[in-house]
């Protein structure tokens, strides 16, 4: 796979989303077998594997699934070759986000994930959401630090904004932000200048609308226990029917490509910046392979300009996030 450089760490052009193999969409994934969709992703071609500490699910025997070991154990025999990155300071509480990024948490929360991992140094750690209760500063204070003793090589920031974002860079750099973005989430292209004059990558989560832009969900889709799409705007009967004349057009461009819908989604934001890395998540090999070969369509100035101009005239709901305690 082509690479792309998130500020000055490179990485395949698309990452592997692995969330989705033990947390927020129904039943975990069996270790062994998510073991080896992890690894087969790697032989297609990614290198940059996206976890959490707060990705934690069940298994169908009750037991808790640890996203952190699953894809500590995938690639631990490949170490040097790939690129891990994973989040600290939150926990979820229902539809609810605790933010804690005090440095004891932060620290704590390292040490935890470096254990869970099996690794001696994460590649890139984000803090997973701005937390109300500590101010930029102090948390690039102690990213800082963590880069100091070896425990981390880069850091970045979820859900960034850009006033928080440029007080914590004037501390210690930022490597990426790591925000939702997709053709139904928009509202972070604000930051695309902020981005370029810091030399800042941006890791697209939510490509594909958590699988909407997909094309093969219709209002006749069920979901499994446990899974969060269910309760998500988008695949509402009134969500299905808003977002289906956007499908049209990437449906349309798709066969003009030879490509699939997802394809389109993710070629979308990868022609309009170079260090855009999307990271969709899926748990069928197939996937991954169709996603990695996005990487390679080429979209027209003219053909992305369409679609947004498209985009700019439809009302499109979609689900933006969990709430956060303030």
């Amino acid at each position: 796979m082509k690479k792309r450089r998130l500020g000055d760490l490179e990485v395949s052009a698309i990452g592997l989303g692995c969330m989705g193999f033990s947390h927020a969409y129904g039943t975990a994934v069996e270790k062994k077998e998510a073991v080896q969709k992890i690894r087969a992703a790697y032989d297609l071609g990614y290198n940059f594997f996206d976890t959490a500490e707060c990705y934690i699910g069940q298994n169908l025997d009750g037991s808790i699934s640890y996203n952190e070991e699953i894809v500590g154990r995938a690639l631990a025999d490949i170490r040097s070759q790939v690129v891990i990155a994973t989040k600290f300071g939150v926990r979820h509480q229902g539809d609810t986000l605790l933010a804690d990024s005090s440095p004891a948490t932060i620290r704590k929360s390292v040490d935890s994930s470096l254990k869970r991992l099996g690794v001696e140094y994460i590649d890139l750690c984000y803090q997973h959401r701005i937390d109300p209760k500590t101010e930029p500063e102090e948390v690039a204070a102690v990213m800082a630090e963590l880069i100091k003793d070896g425990k981390i090589r880069y850091w970045g920031i979820s859900e960034a904004n850009e006033e928080y974002l440029r007080r914590a860079y004037a501390v210690c750099p930022v490597t990426a932000i790591e925000n939702r973005y997709s053709m139904m989430a928009r509202w972070y292209e604000a930051l695309f200048l902020t981005l370029e004059e810091l030399n800042i990558g941006f890791v697209a989560f939510s490509p594909m609308a958590n699988g909407f832009l997909t094309g093969k969900y219709t209002k006749n889709s069920k979901f499994a226990k446990g899974d969060f799409r269910s309760e998500m705007p988008q695949y509402t009967e009134e969500g299905m029917a808003a977002g289906a004349e956007l499908m049209k057009i990437v449906s349309k461009l798709a066969a003009e490509k030879g490509a699939t819908d997802a394809q389109i989604s993710l070629a979308w934001m990868m022609n309009k910046k170079p260090w855009i890395v999307p990271i969709p998540g899926s748990r069928k090999i197939e996937r991954m392979k169709e996603n990695a070969e996005s990487a390679d369509i080429m979209l027209t100035i003219s053909e992305i300009e369409h679609i947004d101009q498209a985009l700019s005239k439809m009302e499109l709901p979609v689900f933006g996030g969990h709430h956060i305690e303030k």
